[in-house]
């Protein structure tokens, strides 16, 4: 017995032994593919406004680096330097290495080649490269790096492979129905080359919150189809989503088809977060509602949220809630209010019912906060929000009839949610009232014109087959909307007025006039002050009408 327990503290000690020296061995990620991973129209002068991620603009000393980016005139970084932004640009490398240097303690290093306008099918065709032929020139970057840390004696391993591409194949006939097989083999010409049979790939979801999303939806489609062909059946490939991660806000009607500063900040934290994850390091943040705050068999009126990237919260920062007057209490989690939720298309989603509080993805929050709050203070007795968004759907994926984007219809999933949350209250004895749907309308469609010509027609289709599956013909939709955009060819089609012969048709129809918000510094995206006068309004608005 002695001895096989000698034995046994030996094999320990040589783990715990082997476990120290691991952390010495640098963890190398692969980041490749085209302008959204390059950075295109970030500023690295714009991270200050974002308060999660204030900092990196600043070199990452203890992060190494080698870059070749760029299409024609090309930044390299010709060997090993510290991390830190080039050309003014940010990339999704500075959040994930800060991310992920936070959770472990082995030393990383990041080697990057992108360049944007570029496809698979033929500049990263590993067997018959053309245009800028970036498959070898990734391949030499990766060696020539890698070479350097070997001959230093610096210990090191591939840890992963994010890569994010696809937009320009989606334009080519041959490229876009070959995505899936290009994709496949593309993974197989890395493993090979590199002789890591098991390297593991993230490979980023093409997002759907840009104008892409809008005007080359099935173009998108096809790629995305393409891009889980391969995660669905390769285990070593994981698909990210993105498409509730912030998009810069452009010129003319705002929208845009690069994910900007924010975005890419937030694009970076997504690979972060799916690495951490697959080395059992991502920890999952519990909000438990420690005790239940409606007493047995009491009533509940259910408020149910819905909405796009503002009733997300896409640009309110808990971290700015301080400075708002009397609005302080607000980043606290208040038990006295049940809240669960399924947001950015279920990119996250509760562990059951949690206190009211911040929910958001990266340190954001939506308008229920205020509108919880303001609700308990007016008396309405026992309050319960369940909320559900999607900020990369446009409206028309929210009917019932969808769209041939299949991957993107929301009705039958957010009908769903709304029976799965009154089963749930019911089964807790309570009798429950659906008081209301609550609904701010898309961003992006009152900002194309297309769009913008149908959004009501396709909001009426909702409303009317929501009450029908429901099983509640007198359900109350309170639809609110912020000043649609303003721009010369968009101003022809009075969407407000739209909205507005709906609400007449309908006495179950409240159109919410969103239009004296505090000013937003972009179009499209409502900032925290806003976000906490929107949910304030929302309140009114059911107070005013119940």
């Amino acid at each position: 017995m002695i001895k096989l327990l000698s034995s046994v503290f030996a094999l320990l000690a040589c783990l715990f032994a082997f476990a120290a020296e691991d952390t010495k061995t640098v963890r190398v990620f692969i980041f490749a593919g085209q302008s959204n991973m390059v950075g295109s129209d970030s500023h690295v002068k714009d991270i200050k406004r974002f308060p999660p991620f204030v900092g990196l603009d600043r070199p990452q000393d203890k992060v190494l680096y080698s870059y070749n980016i760029g299409r024609e005139d090309k930044f390299t970084s010709n060997g090993w330097v510290a991390l830190q932004p080039v050309d003014n640009v940010v990339g999704p490398e500075l959040s994930f290495a800060r991310r992920v240097s936070q959770e472990t303690k082995a030393p990383i290093a990041i080697i990057k080649c992108a360049a944007g306008g570029t496809t698979l099918g033929g500049d990263w065709n590993p067997d018959e490269p053309s245009g800028f032929k970036l498959y070898p020139l990734a391949l030499q970057l990766i060696q020539s790096s890698l070479a350097e840390l070997d001959r230093k004696k610096v210990p090191y391993r591939i840890e992963g492979f994010m890569w994010h591409q696809g937009e320009n194949d989606m334009f080519d006939k041959t490229f876009k129905p070959n995505y899936g097989k290009n994709l496949k083999n593309f993974l197989a010409s890395w493993r090979r080359d590199l002789k890591t049979p098991k390297l593991k790939f993230y490979i980023g979801e093409l997002c759907t919150k840009t104008v892409w999303g809008m005007d080359n939806r099935d173009n998108m489609y096809a790629i995305r189809a393409g891009q889980k062909s391969v995660t669905d059946t390769d285990p070593l490939a994981e698909y990210i989503p993105t498409s509730h991660d912030a998009v810069e806000i452009g010129g003319g009607a705002g929208l845009h088809y690069h994910y900007g500063t924010l975005g890419q900040l937030e694009h970076g934290e997504n690979y972060a977060d799916a690495y951490l994850r697959t080395v059992g390091k991502k920890a999952t943040v519990i909000r438990p509602l420690k005790k239940w705050p409606y007493a047995r068999s009491s009533p509940v009126k259910l408020f149910i949220l819905a909405g796009h990237r503002n009733m997300e919260g896409e640009r309110a920062f808990t971290q700015e809630i301080v400075s708002l007057p009397g609005a302080g209490g607000l980043a606290n989690d208040n038990p006295k209010i049940a809240f669960k939720y399924n947001i950015g298309g279920g990119f996250k989603t509760s562990k059951g019912w949690e206190p009211l509080g911040p929910a958001g993805f990266y340190d954001t929050f939506g308008p229920e906060l205020s509108f919880g709050r303001a609700l308990v203070s007016a008396g309405v007795g026992n309050v319960a929000i369940a909320k559900f968004t999607d900020s990369g759907s446009q409206m028309n994926d929210w009917t019932p009839l969808g769209t041939l984007t299949k991957d993107r219809n929301l009705y039958t999933k957010f009908i769903a949610f709304i029976q799965q949350s009154i089963k749930e209250l019911q089964a807790k004895g309570h009798q429950v009232e659906l008081a209301g749907i609550f609904y701010h309308v898309g961003e992006n469609d009152m900002s194309f014109g297309q769009y913008r010509q149908n959004a009501a027609k396709w909001l009426q289709s909702t409303v009317v087959a929501s009450r029908v599956d429901l099983g509640l013909p007198g359900l109350k939709w309170f639809v609110s909307q912020q000043q649609p955009t303003d721009e010369k060819g968009l101003n022809r089609i009075d969407v407000t007025a739209n909205l507005d012969a709906i609400a007449v048709a309908d006495p179950l129809f409240v159109h919410l006039k969103a239009f004296n918000l505090p000013p937003q510094p972009e179009q499209l995206v409502i900032t925290t002050a806003g976000i906490v006068q929107l949910g304030e309004l929302l309140a009114r608005g059911y107070l005013e009408h119940r």
